[in-house]
């Protein structure tokens, strides 16, 4: 598969609408702290998929091949591509009038991977010392102040780097969604639509959590 220009733009594509159903899943589930319930819808999806075995050994393991594979996959491609004189994963021609999304994918895509270490640093490497390095008892009513008190403890700097790494994103999305999709050959009628705004609501909402937890949490 590996060895057909086809195989590898499917590969890329599947890897990268697996990313997207995670996105959503991720986004959807951010959304909920946005609730004003002090954080009890929140906690409570927060603590599921915290200990939720299928999650942690099973999804989790799988997420974490997919982001490897994506990447891995798009270095290769811009190997292949610079070789070829082209600059995207997509034949490209500077004359043809293509995006700046789609002239500078590795680009984004290196920005969006240096953002996912350092959100793992923030969120997923805390919570695995938590609960298999310090053995901490289970409390499913910590993980909304925890995400109030990244967001404040981390200042405007942190924010204003989640806000630009998730605009990059949605540059990103804009382009790779619609290929993934192009290389599955559905791309076509209100799709585009909705590739559109996928790639503009997604990472609007997580712009809109981080700004809302900075903005509104008060830590003594």
């Amino acid at each position: 598969m590996l060895n057909s220009s086809i195989g590898r733009k499917l590969i890329m594509a599947l890897s990268g609408a697996f990313l997207i159903i995670f996105l959503t899943q991720h986004l959807l589930i951010n959304l909920t702290s946005l609730i004003p319930d002090n954080g009890k819808l929140f906690n409570i999806i927060s603590h599921f998929m915290g200990n939720n075995p299928v999650v942690q050994f099973v999804l989790q393991p799988i997420l974490i091949a997919g982001v490897i594979i994506h990447f891995t996959m798009g270095m290769y491609l811009e190997v292949l591509n610079q070789r070829t004189r082209q600059v995207s994963y997509i034949v490209y021609s500077g004359k043809s009038g293509a995006s700046w999304a789609s002239r500078n994918m590795i680009i984004s895509g290196l920005v969006i991977l240096a953002f996912l270490i350092m959100h793992f640093y923030d969120f997923w490497v805390p919570e695995m010392v938590y609960k298999y390095v310090e053995f901490n008892p289970l409390d499913e009513n910590r993980y909304f102040h925890e995400l109030q008190e990244k967001f404040y403890k981390g200042g405007v700097v942190k924010v204003i780097m989640y806000c630009v790494s998730f605009i990059l994103l949605g540059l990103h999305l804009s382009h790779g969604f619609s290929s993934s999709l192009q290389s599955m050959g559905i791309n076509k009628g209100p799709i585009k639509l909705i590739t559109v705004l996928f790639s503009v609501l997604v990472p609007l909402g997580f712009i809109i959590i981080a700004i809302f937890h900075y903005t509104t949490t008060n830590i003594h």
